[in-house]
């Protein structure tokens, strides 16, 4: 990935207008890891069909993303460990310790996501891992870094200094309502 700034999707938290905001993220020049984890694979490929544009990374479901033509693909450590990546021109893999970084490195990922780096309501209850994270993956492989979990713009910054090569950000996408002031306040803060 070359953008500092990912989104994550969630229909979940975004409610009817999930396509046309997903249209106006991709329009905004923002790539989208399509993360409809809850859905079947029949109704995900039916997803990218309906999108059908931009920089759409494919989440999990491999055979979907190789039938729509998807070039990136982003998959859980467990995924990675089995599946069929040849083809793919990204290969993203979500990480959560040093150890599952290397893992993720050596079976192939070109990018991996590290977290939940702060306090999130995704992972309510569960103690963030905070940026030292970034720091110890950052040392151990040498693939982009993405920090994942409660990235606003008040921390994006804490976490590119604790050497995360970007930031990935869900629930400030799927909710906010205005996608260019919004994306232009990460803008200036990942410029620096």
């Amino acid at each position: 990935m070359c953008s500092k700034l990912i989104c994550v999707s969630n229909h979940a938290l975004c409610g009817a207008d999930f396509i046309r905001r997903i249209g106006d993220i991709i329009d905004a020049g923002i790539p989208v890891i399509l993360r409809e984890k809850d859905l079947t694979e029949r109704e995900y490929y039916k997803l990218l069909c309906e999108i059908d544009r931009g920089d759409i990374v494919a989440h999990s479901f491999v055979r979907a993303a190789r039938d729509f033509g998807c070039e990136k693909i982003h998959l859980p450590l467990p995924l990675l460990e089995t599946a069929d990546i040849s083809g793919f021109a990204e290969v993203g893999a979500s990480t959560h310790s040093v150890r599952e970084a290397i893992r993720a490195r050596e079976l192939g990922a070109t990018y991996i996501t590290a977290g939940h780096v702060f306090a999130t309501d995704c992972k309510k209850g569960l103690a963030p891992r905070g940026t030292g994270l970034l720091t110890a993956i950052k040392n151990e492989v040498d693939i982009p870094v993405y920090a994942l979990g409660g990235i606003s713009p008040e921390n994006a910054q804490e976490a590119l200094y604790a050497g995360a090569d970007g930031v990935c950000v869900m629930s400030g996408f799927m909710q906010c309502v205005d996608i260019s002031q919004y994306t232009e306040g990460y803008r200036r803060i990942l410029k620096k």
